[in-house]
C-alpha cells in the first residue's frame, strides 16, 4: 500500500493556545508531506480557496466553522459556529461549490458528537444536514470525527446513517499504545464504513509535541492495519504545526516517503 495515496493534511490557520501563526499557508502542508488530499478548516470556503487548492486530488471542508468577532480594545475572539442552521448552510455551500470544483468531494464534521450534543441537534434534524450536502451530488461524503473516548454505540444511535467515513482520533497521546484496541472497537460500532486514523503532531492536552516513541508506535500501528485492510487512510493535523514540531513532522514525512 502506498501511504501517499491515502493521506490527508489539515490545512488552515487554527487558533490554538501556544501555537503561533505558521509560515505555511493553505495547501502548503500537502506539499511538505508529499500528499495530495486536504481537510480545509477554520477559514470560510470560497472560490478563492478552491482555486488555490485546484492542484490537489481531493478536498473536504469542515461544516462547523471557526468564526471571529471583534472585542473591546480592538481584539477578536474565535468561536465554533455549530448551530443547526450554520452547519446546514455550510453543507449546502459545499454542495454548490462542488458543482464547479470536482476535487471538492465532501464535508467533515470535526468534534461531531460534542458539537451535536452542545447544540442539541437531534438525529432527525441531522438528516437535513446530510440531505443538504447530497442535494446536488449524492456521491459527496460526510466525514465524521470520532474520538477513542466516544466509542460507545449508544452515543451514536440515530446518527450512524449520516456518517459516510469515520475519522478516529486518540485525544491523549498517552493512550496511543491502545490504538489497536480502539480500531477493533471502532470497527465493531461502524463495521461497514471506511475508517481513517487521525494523527496528531501535537498532544493538545499537555500542550507539547507528541512524544517520539508514541508517535512512531502510532504510525507503525497505522501501517500494519492499512496492510491488513482494517484501516483505509489517515489524516495529519496539520500544516499549522510544521514549524512548531519539526522533529515529529519530519519523521512523519520520511515515514510516508519510505512506505510509498
Amino acid at each position: 500500500m502506498n501511504l501517499r495515496d491515502i493521506g490527508w493534511v489539515w490545512e488552515g490557520q487554527g487558533i490554538d493556545p501556544g501555537v503561533h501563526p505558521s509560515i505555511f499557508g493553505v495547501g502548503e502542508g500537502c506539499t511538505y508531506f508529499g500528499l495530495s488530499r486536504a481537510w480545509f478548516l477554520f477559514h470560510p470556503l470560497t472560490e478563492l480557496v478552491m482555486n488555490k487548492l485546484a492542484g490537489l486530488e481531493e478536498v473536504i471542508s469542515d461544516i462547523s466553522k471557526c468564526k471571529f468577532k471583534d472585542t473591546e480594545g480592538g481584539g477578536s475572539d474565535c468561536w465554533r459556529d455549530s448551530s443547526l442552521e450554520a452547519v446546514k448552510s455550510e453543507a449546502t455551500l459545499i454542495a454548490q461549490m462542488a458543482e464547479k470544483f470536482p476535487n471538492l468531494t465532501g464535508a467533515v464534521h470535526d468534534d461531531m458528537l460534542g458539537l451535536v450534543q452542545r447544540d442539541k441537534i437531534a438525529p432527525e434534524q441531522y438528516a437535513g444536514i446530510y440531505e443538504a450536502l447530497k442535494s446536488s451530488n449524492p456521491q459527496l461524503k460526510l466525514w465524521s470525527v470520532v474520538y477513542s473516548h466516544e466509542l460507545d454505540s449508544d452515543l451514536w444511535a440515530g446518527l450512524e446513517p449520516f456518517m459516510d467515513v469515520i475519522s478516529l482520533w486518540v485525544w491523549e497521546a498517552q493512550n496511543l499504545p491502545h490504538l489497536d484496541e480502539y480500531i477493533d472497537h471502532c470497527r465493531e460500532i461502524f463495521p461497514d464504513k471506511p475508517l481513517h486514523i487521525g494523527c496528531y503532531i501535537r498532544d493538545y492536552p499537555t500542550g507539547a509535541a507528541v512524544p517520539m516513541d508514541l508517535l512512531k508506535g502510532q504510525w507503525e500501528c497505522l501501517l500494519r492495519h492499512v496492510e491488513d485492510g482494517m484501516v483505509d487512510g489517515y489524516s495529519i493535523l496539520g500544516t499549522v504545526l510544521i514549524d512548531v514540531h519539526q522533529e515529529q513532522v519530519n519523521w512523519v514525512r520520511d515515514f510516508i516517503a519510505a512506505n510509498s
